[in-house]
């Protein structure tokens, strides 16, 4: 999704926009990354919105654990759901292109023409819910504490911003420190706005109950602590008639019940204690969505179908543990999962295996390195593996029928050639202690997978022991990488960039908090990780995924799981929504409540 070319020594950014030159820069409706934005200057709504949607009624959402939090910008304590509905942000992206970001509290914006700097210039009426004027200083403002005091992320995806420079009430520019991150003028788009006064005093690291202020489509209208939060829609809201908003935001109320489980949130639902369930486990969809109000129609059931890449999905090794850091004992607890037997056995064929890091998209390695990805590799030939110049691991398939007698012959082979031994029925260690470790999960249905896994991870003589603990335990274990090995997802876009540092780099390898939960520490990943940030065009950007891909694959570092191009939904019946889905996503903002009137 990024296009640039070379002229005078010099790089440019090539956005597709329309606009007008001025001050230096090119004044645009839109920014997408070396494709046509979909929409116009003059659209008035996305196409897969319905301007006409009534609003009102409400929409009952479930979350599972709890929260202590109403501010999601930081480390500390559990953040309630959907607080992001609180606040705007410089542009918003359409569900229905693979990369587009239109104006949202941003009124226009200009590239400069050598990519140096971006400047965005606000909606004059622009308004925080206390109705004071959204500047430019709360633009910096906002920016300079995120990066300083918020999340690590903010810190790596804006790394390549040297200054940001307030020039007046309603323009603030972006200086980058060069212009070999084409992303970053996008996902600058992407920035939170918070209000300067409302934080003056107030120590940005402390987390608690107290509501920033925000500018967004909802107001927090009341809240149980840990038991449920609830959002008033703001019928003065000052963005409500822009094009990007039109047919969204049309439910009156929102709330997020929690609960302890996923089973008990299923029978929650059931029982209607809210309206809108998004099913991930296979065999609950196939035997427990069932009872009279499906049969009368009261719930409905969904297949929505979606082209977003699938990402990874795996039981994660925390390489930080010395148990993990041998990539042969890695390969071999990866060929001791039978996805064949457990998707015929558990998952009702539902699934298909998951072998890539880009799965279901055109990002994913394929056979020997072509010589685009061949560009990338041949630099890094002393860091990498000689394996990886040659065909991709693939996972040893199973008959099905539970045995995995070939997988595990060859699992053993790899455990004896890294030094293990059999010693009275337990595999030893290289130092002669019992290979035992621990499987860390917050999700009890988790536990019919992972116990098939574990028997076959005993015949191999290794001892692993499956732990479930609440989701608050979980999040706080994660965020330190106490953890031996847990089921991660690492999801991906349509157009990779900056996040990938937060996946991959030794950086985040060593921040708490990040999502290298494994521990991913490999000069020759943090070079491909940063080839992929700069690629200069979609060529060149499918090269760099593809390569990176192939490097981690070799690593071993997940037992791949897989993964389904289907969006699995049950609803009360007066939830309704546009005819047309968005191919990237939901499009849930879109939905309105049938019970409510125009």
């Amino acid at each position: 999704m990024r296009k640039r070319c070379m002229w005078g020594g010099f790089f440019f950014l090539l956005f597709w926009v329309s606009g007008w030159a001025w001050a230096g820069g090119q004044t645009m409706h839109a920014l997408s990354l070396g494709e046509k934005p979909k929409y116009g200057p003059d659209f008035t709504h996305f196409a897969y919105a319905d301007p006409k949607a009534p609003k009102g009624g409400s929409l009952r959402m479930e979350a599972l654990g709890s929260f202590d939090s109403f501010h999601p910008f930081i480390m500390r304590g559990v953040a309630a759901s959907g607080l992001n509905l609180l606040f705007d942000t410089l542009m918003t992206s359409s569900e229905d292109e693979p990369f587009a970001m239109y104006p949202l509290l941003a009124e226009s914006l200009t590239l400069a023409e050598d990519g140096s700097w971006i400047r965005f210039t606000l909606h004059s009426g622009a308004r925080f819910h206390d109705g004071t004027p959204v500047l430019a200083s709360d633009v910096a403002f906002s920016f300079r504490k995120l990066v300083s005091e918020g999340r690590p992320h903010y810190a790596k995806y804006y790394r390549d911003v040297a200054e940001v420079v307030v020039e007046d009430e309603r323009r603030v520019r972006f200086d980058f420190k060069n212009a070999e991150n084409p992303e970053l003028p996008l996902i600058l788009g992407q920035l939170y706005v918070l209000s300067e006064k409302d934080w003056d005093g107030v120590d940005f690291g402390r987390s608690g109950f107290r509501v920033p202020l925000g500018s967004g489509p909802y107001r927090l209208e009341s809240y149980v602590p840990g038991r449920r939060v609830v959002y008033a829609r703001d019928p003065e809201y000052w963005g409500r008639d822009l094009p990007v908003n039109r047919g969204h935001y049309n439910f009156n109320h929102l709330s997020y019940e929690y609960f302890r489980d996923a089973t008990v949130s299923l029978e929650a639902f059931k029982a209607g204690y809210y309206d809108l369930r998004r099913e991930h486990t296979a065999k609950i969809w196939a035997t427990q969505y069932t009872g009279r109000a499906f049969r009368d129609g009261s719930i409905v059931k969904k297949k929505i179908p979606h082209d977003l890449p699938a990402g990874m999905q795996g039981f994660a090794m925390n390489i930080r543990r010395s148990i993990f850091q041998d990539v042969r004992v890695r390969e071999a607890l990866s060929l001791a999962f039978d996805f064949e037997w457990s998707n015929r056995a558990l998952f009702y064929d539902q699934y298909t295996r998951s072998d890539s890091y880009f799965s279901n998209s055109d990002l994913a390695a394929e056979g020997l390195p072509s010589d685009g990805e061949l560009k990338y590799l041949l630099p890094l030939k002393d860091l990498l593996s000689p394996e990886v110049f040659g065909p991709l691991p693939q996972p040893v398939a199973s008959d099905g029928t539970g045995f995995m007698r070939d997988a595990l012959l060859k699992a053993a082979g790899l455990l004896r050639e890294a030094g293990y031994h059999i010693s009275g029925g337990e595999l030893q260690t290289p130092e002669g202690r019992p290979f035992t470790f621990e499987i860390l999960l917050h999700n009890p249905a988790f536990e019919r997978v992972m116990l098939p896994y574990v028997q076959n991870l005993r015949r191999l003589g290794i001892r692993a022991r499956v732990r479930v603990v609440d989701p608050s335990q979980y999040i706080q274990r994660l965020r330190s990488f106490d953890f031996d090995m847990t089921v991660a997802v690492f999801p991906q876009s349509l157009s990779p960039g900056n996040e990938q540092q937060d996946f991959w780099s030794c950086k985040a390898a060593e921040t708490p908090g990040s999502r290298n939960v494994g521990g991913i520490c490999d000069p020759a990943v943090d070079a491909l990780v940063q080839a992929i940030a700069t690629a200069s065009d979609r060529r060149a950007l499918i090269d760099a995924c593809r390569s990176l891909d192939r490097v981690l694959r070799h690593g071993h570092y997940v037992v791949p799981n897989w993964h389904t191009s289907l969006f699995r939904l049950a609803h009360r019946s007066h939830i309704a929504m546009p005819a047309k889905h968005p191919p990237y996503g939901l499009g849930l903002w879109t939905w309105w409540d049938k019970n409510a009137r125009l």
